[in-house]
């Protein structure tokens, strides 16, 4: 058996709220750093072999206390990213919708089909983040990956074969706590988002 733990970051800074921050780099909020060593003394019983996160400093400053007190360090991972919103990375979602309404009106009717300008599409983020969470959960018994709500639920919905265009139906919780556990090479879902 083998065992992939997923955790969303903690909660990022205020200046994220209403933007779309994939690929900028956000810091937590004192709120978010307090979460973090929450998770770090909740999460320490599950003996993890390695710790993995997103480059993103969110998601470094959340991953960073649960490694230390597990005795580990945690190993950025490029793959394992928040999608890549391109020419509209840091806009709020208001300057989007005025200043590129069918833009807008795609993300918002159909959002698993857009490619952002300049940026990424979710079939690149599900294929980019699925492939690095495989490599890395068949590498060790009980791994733990720090990552971004974008990226846990491609790869909750490839472990489960749901279709692109349901994923928002599953719920991330700003340092909500995914378990798969893998009996052969069956992936079982423990548990989702917990918080």
């Amino acid at each position: 058996m083998s065992r992939l733990v997923l955790v969303r970051h903690a909660e990022p800074e205020e200046s994220a709220r209403g933007r779309c921050y994939g690929s900028l780099d956000v810091g937590l909020s004192p709120a978010g750093r307090a979460q973090a060593r929450r998770l770090a003394t909740e999460l320490s019983g599950l003996g993890f072999d390695a710790v993995y996160t997103s480059p993103r400093r969110r998601a470094v400053d959340t991953a960073a206390p649960i490694a230390a007190f597990c005795g580990l360090t945690a190993m950025p991972e490029e793959r394992l990213r928040e999608i890549d919103f391109g020419e509209i990375e840091g806009c709020t979602y208001d300057e989007i919708a005025a200043s590129r309404p069918e833009l807008y009106a795609a993300w918002m009717s159909a959002p698993t089909t857009v490619r952002f300008p300049g940026g990424e599409s979710y079939a690149d983020l599900r294929e980019r983040a699925v492939a690095a969470c495989e490599e890395i959960r068949r590498r060790f018994s009980c791994v733990l990956v720090v990552t971004h709500g974008g990226v846990i639920r491609a790869v909750v919905a490839e472990l489960l074969a749901m279709p692109a265009d349901v994923i928002f139906r599953l719920d991330q919780s700003y340092g909500g706590v995914t378990i798969v556990d893998w009996i052969e090479d069956v992936p079982l879902v423990r548990v989702l988002n917990r918080s």
